[in-house]
């Protein structure tokens, strides 16, 4: 019988809150674990420690914090000497981040430090096929048109993409959570973060809502963004965008979505006067529905669809936005 071991999941807050990834981190390492295995967690940030019960009524059986003011901004260099201590302390067969800006940028420097390998933008984790057998990690190639199934040599690191591992359900009535301060080794830092300026998409991260409204060139003006977003706020949702729409100046690019923009895989993606080119397929594509407007009837748009209206964006969604108002 092989020996029990230990899936440690790396959550991550922002704005004083933890991210949805950060529980479906912990649903990846579940789904990767056999009977008998723990599951642990771990916090890295300036008044992080809170979330320790939040992890605990998903499943962590311990969670390990690294707890400083100079953390409160992810920085590459530090958050990389906290991370290789708490996997120092826990010796985990597996480590599992978000596929967000700062699991990318995390997840390759921690393999190289512990000299293992890596595994990025996962969509999908199975249990080995046998005793002892290492999990099955499922993951997008070809700007979706293909998906890679894999395995990776323990240790391993894993990006998880948002919105597609199942995080584990809360238990109600979990006790507090068994919180292991760690000393973070020293890092020599070469620079230093003093500020950060963001630009936002809105109330909601792209990467992470549910519902994900998005304007084309057939927008045709900052202006014509404004239906959308009424639209996405009535739906609790968040706005999102083409290149062409980018590169037309009618919306910042940080609401870029497609191959060299964010990826998202929302419940519901509408697709407002987008004509479908493959580039901006690729990063919506694994929606799990797609409902596609534009008023030509041949564009490459409908042909990934599950539902098509034929129409003006302009008619169109606003019958939408009072329609789901009215509901």
């Amino acid at each position: 019988m092989a020996a029990p071991k230990t899936w440690l999941a790396f959550a991550e807050a922002r704005d004083g809150a933890l991210r949805q990834v950060s529980f479906e981190a912990l649903g990846a390492a579940r789904a990767a674990a056999a009977d008998g295995d723990a599951i642990v967690a771990a916090l890295i940030g300036s008044g992080v420690a809170a979330h320790a019960d939040a992890l605990a009524a998903r499943g962590a059986a311990r969670v390990y914090v690294v707890d400083r003011p100079a953390l409160a901004v992810y920085h590459p260099e530090a958050y990389l000497a906290a991370a290789r201590s708490i996997v120092q302390a826990v010796q985990p067969a597996g480590v599992f981040l978000g596929h967000t800006a700062a699991g990318r940028d995390l997840a390759p420097q921690l393999a190289a430090a512990l000299r293992c390998g890596a595994v990025t933008d996962v969509t999908a984790v199975e249990p080995g096929g046998g005793e002892g057998a290492p999990p099955v990690f499922a993951r997008p190639l070809y700007a979706g048109k293909a998906v890679e199934r894999r395995t990776a040599a323990e240790p391993f690191v894993v990006t998880v993409r948002p919105n597609n591992v199942r995080a584990p359900d809360p238990v109600d009535g979990a006790g507090p959570a068994d919180v292991v301060a760690i000393e973070p080794e020293g890092a020599a830092l070469r620079a230093i973060v003093k500020d950060v300026v963001k630009k936002t998409s809105g109330k909601i991260d792209l990467s992470e809502a549910k519902v994900v409204v998005s304007g084309g060139r057939g927008v045709k003006s900052a202006d014509g963004f404004a239906p959308l977003q009424a639209l996405a706020d009535a739906l609790g949702g968040a706005v999102g965008a083409s290149r062409g729409a980018c590169d037309a100046g009618y919306c910042d690019y940080a609401l870029q979505i497609g191959q060299t923009g964010k990826v998202v895989t929302p419940e519901l993606y509408i697709a407002c006067g987008i004509s479908g080119a493959i580039q901006h397929l690729a990063g919506m594509s694994g929606s799990r529905v797609i409902v596609a407007i534009n008023k030509d009837p041949e564009a490459p748009i409908f042909k990934v669809a599950d539902y098509g209206i034929v129409g003006d964006l302009f008619d169109v969604v606003p019958l939408l936005t009072e329609a789901f108002r009215a509901r």
